[in-house]
């Protein structure tokens, strides 16, 4: 007999905490304590406990319109908690905490004015109406963040503390330049549509003319940089902590993010003569420069 709806949320919401938790013991193994417990695990109790508590009046309201400025605000609150509780920093350490906030910032207030000018997000309209299903999202959530930053977090809590070298440097040349084509993305897909000509019409231009998702292209490489520059300090069980470019590799390209927003323009566009000749012709995720006509 199938478990009802309330009973597989709170197991699953379960099975998340505890997949969050092991991954904190395990970057957290050999690294800086606090109070006898690792950093990173002060930090996935942040995590959780920041996105439990937003979700309360979250779901009175039934609105999404704070899940992304959450997240933003639960990457900040990490970073700031590793950087107070590991001090003192090398340069490796500051480095990715400036790097983290910068991304953070950058994206957490583009997410949330976005989904404020258009009223809604799409990946809400069914869960939010259900209280222990929105709370698996924001469950979610505070493992999205500790896992895409896990990389992030061991090097700044792992105790480790050698020079860059050329493997660290490289990582920061990553990060840079999936940073970069991010931020371009975004900004031109906000001009495209900010434009009253272009009602209706998809963005075939700038970097969309040469992926149909540069943005997240760039978000996947970003992160592989900052798994670059871990690298050189992991031990043992922190080694789990590469992890964190797959993950997010895997959550954009097979569960929210390329799946549902080929789904919508599908459905939107499907069988307009230009939108199937972009499609055919624009890879999904690795840019390629556009052919020829």
């Amino acid at each position: 007999m199938p478990l009802p709806v309330p009973a597989r949320d709170l197991l699953s919401v379960c099975i998340i905490t505890i997949l969050g938790v092991g991954l904190a013991l395990a970057g957290g193994a050999g690294g800086i304590l606090r109070a006898d417990v690792p950093v990173f695990l002060w930090c996935a109790a942040v995590a959780f406990g920041l996105n439990w508590l937003a979700f309360v009046p979250s779901a009175l309201a039934r609105t999404e319109h704070y899940y992304d400025l959450t997240g933003g605000v639960t990457y900040l609150s990490l970073t700031g908690l590793a950087v107070v509780m590991s001090q003192p920093l090398d340069l490796r350490s500051a480095l990715v905490a400036a790097m983290v906030c910068a991304w953070a910032v950058r994206l957490a207030g583009f997410l949330f004015v976005r989904v404020k000018r258009a009223g809604k997000d799409i990946r809400f309209d069914r869960v939010k109406a259900n209280p222990s299903t929105f709370l698996v999202w924001w469950t979610l959530q505070a493992l999205w963040v500790l896992t895409t930053m896990a990389a992030a977090l061991v090097i700044v809590t792992g105790g480790e503390r050698v020079p860059m070298g050329w493997l660290g440097w490289i990582g920061v040349g990553v990060w840079l330049f999936g940073f970069v084509v991010e931020v371009v993305a975004d900004a031109q897909k906000s001009a495209f549509r900010r434009d009253p000509a272009n009602c209706g019409g998809f963005i075939q231009t700038g970097l969309w003319s040469w992926s149909r998702h540069p943005n997240y292209f760039g978000e996947i490489v970003l992160w592989s940089g900052v798994a670059l520059i871990a690298i050189p300090v992991l031990r043992g069980w922190q080694y789990a902590t590469l992890i964190s470019p797959v993950f997010v590799a895997f959550l954009l390209m097979k569960m929210s993010g390329v799946p549902l927003l080929e789904r919508k323009a599908d459905e939107r566009w499907g069988g307009q003569e230009d939108y199937e000749a972009y499609k055919a012709s624009t890879p999904v995720l690795i840019p390629r420069p556009p052919r020829s006509a």
